[in-house]
């Protein structure tokens, strides 16, 4: 039986559907509601991100070690989401007021994220005891706070949008997360090309807060202002701007914030601080009789008071024998240059430095210039700005009778493919005739298995090996951050291998004995080296590091 047609009620479309119940009153049309919603969710979703790769970045800078801090903050942001999501089911009954709320805890959490955490590894990363890993409780607590955050978004996000207007839920699923996808596109393609270069990492996590607290509060207190209360209205619009301020008060004073805390990193002389495309780099002392220290990502590069001591040990002995073209790979201070042109027969030094900013510091700077006898304006030194493995690979064959690595210790994750067997297998091809090859391998009493998995590297590139080490002051090269945080103190040694592909290369100083170290104290520092020897060790790969 057919029931009979019923009139549509009163300013209802027979052609249409009723709207449902609990349908949001909306000031535009449904079709421009959806689309703020999923403009909010773009947005959201690109700040969301920078946040994330904020704390990688710094945490990075700060700790060391990038994939171990990427793997924290992300798997931890991954975990805290799923749990975010858990909890915004109490939410939806109230998903405009919550996610209002939700927007303004996560903007002031998320930009000043970095400006905590900065300020907590400066005034008390090096206070040790209880608090000695402080720094990466901190950063654990903000990628879960975060995370929950964001994780409690895509559940009031799908309330509100089914609220517009009904549909099935894997549509509005597959609309959101398109949403969702392109921002974070957005997001992490605009950290590394805009936002850090531009801004640095503390002005642009406080920007991507103001960002994210505006964006909320136009989609509630604009599309859905009717479904709240006018208390809610009220909270909500005074926590709105009293977040605005604090974060606009943190970027004005963020220059001052950063300043004060270099100094409690680094201490009161710090004459240079610039951040360049690849790195900051920080110089203390220098004047005065004060000793010269540079600081690269907050790692100490070298320490004045025995920077020549370093050098020594590192050039001289490769030196020792045909030295006419020499080759650095790293070394953009000009330090070990210095060491190579002080040899009679020298007739060429190339240099290959990542960093174009740090090799302009080099020769403009009056201490460090002075410190490194003006090697950059010898002739003789040539310069290519590039990444050494890089360049390996392109270089001419049997051209360099020295080759010397003055790269960052092994144990840093962004250097290790530098010690690698196909590195040194690169670096073997460029060796002419009786050629020389002297790296840098990390300190031998702190770190004994990573320097001899260097060692175990080169032989397995088919050189010929001569290991040795140095005794330093205890403030000479380090990967450890400046700050101190776990065990960040500077190396008491250095650690070098000395190569040849051909036979076993003798420990030797040249006529001319440097100022810093004898024959007899190389000869007996190498048997000190051997008597730490770790054996049954595998080479390091690119695909398989081993540091």
């Amino acid at each position: 039986m057919i029931e009979p047609h019923a009139p549509a009620p009163p300013g209802v479309r027979p052609d249409r559907e009723p709207p449902p119940q609990g349908s949001a009153r909306l000031p535009v049309r449904p079709a421009t509601g959806r689309f703020l919603v999923l403009a909010c969710v773009f947005v959201c979703a690109a700040c969301g991100l920078v946040y994330e790769l904020e704390l990688v970045a710094l945490a990075s800078y700060l700790m060391g070690d990038s994939v171990t801090q990427a793997s924290v903050v992300l798997s931890v942001m991954v975990f805290a989401m799923g749990i975010g999501s858990l909890a915004a089911k109490r939410l939806r009954r109230f998903a405009a007021a919550g996610f209002g709320a939700l927007e303004t805890t996560l903007a002031l959490v998320g930009g000043c994220s970095a400006m905590s955490l900065y300020a907590v590894f400066a005034w008390t990363g090096g206070w040790g005891g209880l608090w000695a890993h402080g720094p990466r409780v901190l950063l654990v607590a903000f990628s879960l706070a975060i995370g929950v955050l964001i994780g409690a978004e895509v559940p009031l996000l799908m309330e509100l949008i089914q609220r517009i207007r009904r549909q099935d839920a894997g549509g509005a699923v597959a609309d959101l997360f398109a949403a969702d996808y392109v921002g974070a596109l957005v997001g992490g393609l605009a950290f590394p090309f805009l936002l850090l270069p531009f801004l640095g990492q503390l002005t642009s996590s406080l920007l991507t807060g103001g960002v994210n607290v505006v964006a909320g509060a136009a989609l509630v207190l604009g599309l859905f202002r009717r479904d709240l209360t006018c208390r809610a209205r009220c909270l909500l619009l005074v926590a709105n701007i009293t977040v605005l301020g604090v974060l606009a008060s943190a970027a004005v004073l963020v220059d001052d914030f950063e300043r004060a805390a270099r100094q409690a990193v680094y201490g009161d002389d710090v004459r240079v601080a610039v951040r360049t495309g690849v790195q900051e780099i920080v110089l203390t002392g220098g004047t005065d009789g004060r000793p010269l220290d540079l600081y690269l990502d907050g790692r100490l590069r070298f320490a004045g008071r025995d920077e020549r001591r370093y050098h020594d040990a590192l050039v001289q002995p490769a030196m020792s024998g045909p030295h006419a073209r020499v080759l650095i790979l790293g070394g953009g201070d000009g330090m070990a240059a210095r060491e190579a042109l002080g040899h009679p027969g020298v007739r060429r030094v190339d240099i290959i430095a990542l960093d174009p900013g740090l090799v302009r510091l080099a020769r403009t700077d009056p201490a460090l210039s002075r410190l490194n006898d003006h090697a950059y304006g010898d002739p003789r030194v040539h310069v290519v700005t590039g990444e050494a493995f890089q360049w390996l690979r392109g270089a001419p064959p049997a051209t360099y009778d020295v080759v010397v690595a003055d790269l960052p210790d092994p144990g840093m994750t962004a250097s290790t493919k530098l010690y690698s067997q196909e590195f040194y297998g690169l670096a073997r091809r460029a060796l002419a005739p009786g050629g020389r090859l002297v790296v840098h391998a990390g300190p031998v009493a702190g770190r004994p298995r990573a320097f001899w998995t260097v060692e175990a590297t080169m032989r397995a590139a088919g050189l010929h090996t001569a290991p040795y080490r140095v005794d330093g002051s205890g403030t000479g090269r380090t990967a450890a951050p400046a700050g101190g945080t776990g065990s960040s103190r500077a190396p008491r040694d250095w650690g070098f291998v000395l190569a040849t592909a051909d036979t076993r290369p003798p420990l030797r100083l040249d006529r001319r004995p440097p100022r810093t170290l004898t024959q007899a104290e190389l000869t007996a520092d190498a048997r000190a080296a051997e008597a730490t020897r770790v054996t049954g060790l595998r080479p390091s790969t690119l695909v398989h590091p081993r540091y």
